[in-house]
């Protein structure tokens, strides 16, 4: 039996067509022709919790959108500076997109933490802060300009619980245990340093905490983005899984862009002996909080 979460996602009631509208120029390299079956992973069993590994970058050639470093055989991409604000907030990327279907569809409690990460503009930021108006939502970006603009705008438009986080190439500055569920709307394949990123998120989350990941679609080569601004969940998968994570599913119902779903796995538990249970019961019937196992 599935517990319940704080977050989640509901399916619509129809899956979406991709529209042909070109929003950046092509690129060289083709996408990548694979498709997996969509299904919900094992959440059961020891056999189901991944181990942590640790996979170093390399250096290799450089093209003409990425850095010229390499994680797990990905080139990572260059980050879309502030400049590009506009680009985010662009009125005809609702009809693109459908940014509204995604919000409609992610379930979240009235009093959730949610995290925004590589928050930009906003764009789905004030969405996010509707949708939990007792909980917050913490709006982590890299860049300065980002940070300013936000607080300006929340400013404007009165909004209370979102709070601005200033992070670093390597860390979120989330506090640990603390976040319900993380957002990433088209961020994750940005950034320089994904391994220690994903270390960062992963202690952030509370136990079962979820990363809502959307990536633009690698494997389908109508999608009209540059080929290193799109992700296959093959790839995703390889790398959160190498960072602990757990995949549950991928649900393509929006029409350009991946929604994968995974989580910080509960920690194990240790089966108790006979001679332990009234001890146990006693700890839960007065509310004492066991220690979390991060599976470092």
């Amino acid at each position: 039996m599935m517990k319940q979460w704080r977050c989640g996602l509901r399916l619509p009631a129809a899956t979406m067509t991709a529209t042909t509208v070109l929003l950046l120029p092509w690129g060289l390299a083709s996408a990548e022709a694979e498709v997996e079956e969509k299904k919900v992973a094992p959440v059961t069993g020891e056999a189901s919790l991944p181990k942590k590994s640790f996979h170093p970058y390399t250096q290799g050639p450089k093209s003409r959108d990425g850095i010229g470093k390499y994680y797990m055989g990905r080139e990572i991409s260059y980050v879309m500076g502030h400049l590009a604000a506009g680009w985010l907030e662009r009125p005809e990327r609702e009809r693109e997109e459908k940014p509204s279907l995604l919000m409609e569809n992610l379930e979240l409690a009235p009093d959730a933490v949610v995290a925004d990460i590589g928050a930009g503009s906003g764009y789905f930021t004030f969405m996010l802060a509707e949708k939990v108006p007792q909980g917050r939502v913490l709006a982590v970006d890299i860049q300065p300009e980002m940070i300013d603009f936000l607080k300006k705008r929340s400013e404007k438009e009165g909004t209370k619980n979102v709070e601005t986080i200033l992070s670093t190439e390597k860390d979120t500055k989330l506090p640990a245990n603390a976040v319900d569920g993380i957002l990433l709307v088209d961020a994750y394949h940005e950034f320089s340093f994904p391994r220690e990123m994903l270390e960062s998120m992963y202690q952030a989350l509370k136990p079962g905490g979820r990363v809502f990941l959307l990536e633009y679609r690698a494997e389908d080569p109508l999608v009209p983005i540059k080929p290193l601004h799109k992700m296959s969940q093959k790839q995703a998968k390889l790398e959160y899984a190498a960072s602990g994570f757990r995949w549950l599913e991928t649900r393509d119902f929006l029409p350009r862009q991946h929604f994968m779903i995974f989580e910080k796995p509960e920690p194990k538990k240790k089966a108790a002996s006979p001679g332990d249970e009234g001890v146990e019961k006693g700890k839960t019937a007065g509310g004492q909080e066991g220690k979390v196992d991060e599976e470092s």
